[in-house]
């Protein structure tokens, strides 16, 4: 069914209280283009950081190019090799500080400057961070300029053993030098802000935990969908689909918050599980199964991208010197930054490799999430840059060099990925940076102490 009417690509639904993102549809192609989708589709990018480093010796594949074999880490990768590159010996060299193993190589992993050494509230990363760079060139055409996520709350006080504030374990986000970007934690929260759920001083007569955002904006979406093609529609409710089977899981568990103060140790155990908005301390420390959550936060990440309510994403595993509880994985029995701390020890090591393992399964899942969004005859994947990365290689040496770097997706056709690429050691992590800029089409030839462009990125 053919359609002349047009609408914009920045079109949402709307009703009382409530607006909603829309994917992009056909009917929002510019008149005589051949394809459904613009000529430059929208360009994402993702930055997923995990705490504490890998098992040094089960990370980079051994043969340089493509068809390498992988290495016990990167296994949960394997059926998606064509889709991301390994980038080795790279190196965050404004990390290195005698004083400390963590703080200042996590805060400034995505700014490449040399932190502020302070115990106080004065911190300053030394630079804005990539991800701000890119949110300022493209962030204008979206709702969100960006969005940063995680799952651990603001670390705070002061770190004796090495002398730092722990705000600097937070963030990896900043807007400016010294100002960093909060992430979202909560799940629930996180797809609100993100949906526009409510408008702010709007009375709400029905219960928000029960009421669903596509409720609001049911009107508006029959009506679009009244005008739009067979495609347009099609992808209308898929689109619809999939924003209620999210809300429904977040919301399934937070229904029953209202109970908790009758609720037995054991319900309330099984509620934390479920619901996700859960203490910290119990989460962090007890071994709490915080893969859902996880993926909650991903799909929504994924959502943001699909809809274009953002182009740009921060995604924090964990604070710096995350010590969460890993028990929830089989074989491993304690936390994250204890077990990193290997000292060589075979079976501590072997229990690093896990954690690392679920780490880069959530990865993939990320990845396949954007790839099953389609976007004209491609897909959200194609047309993304999804960067991992850890702020230290081992954390029993607190080695900052040859980072544990990936870089998934095609950018729209301008990256090569499928290849493991060895560099000469101590290559400025900056380089990547500015090579995913000119993957942007952002003109901006250095970052911080960058030194040049990474060769075979760019196709």
């Amino acid at each position: 069914m053919s359609k002349k009417w047009q609408i914009s690509r920045r079109r949402m639904l709307k009703g009382v209280g409530a607006c909603m993102a829309l994917p992009f549809l056909d009917a929002m192609a510019l008149p005589g283009m051949s394809s459904p989708v613009p000529s430059k589709s929208p360009l994402r990018t993702a930055f997923i950081v995990m705490p504490n480093g890998v098992h040094p010796h089960h990370w980079t594949p051994a043969a340089v190019g493509r068809g390498y074999e992988f290495t016990q880490q990167l296994l949960p990768l394997k059926h998606l090799q064509d889709d991301f590159l390994v980038l080795g010996e790279l190196m965050n060299m404004n990390s290195l500080r005698t004083a400390d193993g963590h703080y200042t190589k996590t805060a400034n992993l995505l700014t490449s400057t040399r932190i502020r050494q302070t115990t106080g509230d004065n911190i300053n990363s030394g630079g804005v961070s990539i991800d701000q760079v890119i949110a300022n060139h493209v962030g204008g055409d979206t709702l969100f300029p960006s969005l940063e996520y995680g799952l651990d709350r603001i670390a705070t006080g002061v770190d004796i053993n090495v002398g730092l504030t722990r705000l600097y374990a937070s963030s990896i986000s900043w807007k400016t030098a010294t100002q960093p970007l909060t992430k979202e934690i909560d799940p629930k929260m996180a797809f609100d802000r993100l949906f526009g759920r409510y408008v702010p001083g709007a009375k709400i007569k029905n219960d928000p935990w029960k009421q669903s955002v596509l409720d609001a904006v049911l009107d508006d979406a029959k009506s679009l969908k009244r005008n739009l093609g067979r495609s347009d529609q099609d992808k209308l409710t898929e689109y619809l689909d999939s924003v209620y089977s999210l809300e429904k899981r977040i919301s399934d568990g937070a229904n029953q918050e209202k109970f908790a103060a009758n609720l037995t140790g054991d319900v309330k155990k099984e509620l934390i599980r479920l619901n996700q908005n859960i203490e910290e301390y119990a989460e962090v420390r007890s071994g709490v199964d915080v893969t859902e959550k996880t993926r909650m936060m991903l799909d929504i990440m994924a959502l943001a991208f699909w809809s274009d309510a953002s182009r740009v994403s921060t995604f924090l595993f964990g604070n710096s010197v995350s010590n969460r509880n890993f028990s929830f994985l089989p074989g491993v029995n304690d936390g994250h930054h204890s077990i990193s701390h290997h000292m060589d020890d075979e079976k501590k090591l072997a229990q690093y490799v896990k954690i690392t393992q679920w780490h880069m399964e959530q990865y993939a899942y990320f990845i396949e999430k954007l790839k099953s969004m389609k976007e004209g005859e491609s897909n959200v994947f194609d047309n993304s840059m999804v960067m991992f990365s850890s702020d230290l290689r081992d954390g029993n040496r607190h080695s900052p060099r040859n980072l544990p770097v990936l870089l998934a997706g095609r950018a729209g056709g301008r990256i090569n990925p499928g290849q493991n690429l060895i560099y000469e050691k101590e290559t400025p992590l900056a380089n990547l940076y500015v090579t995913m800029l000119e993957a942007l089409n952002i003109e901006k030839t250095s970052f911080a102490d960058s030194t040049g462009k990474l060769a075979n990125i760019l196709a």
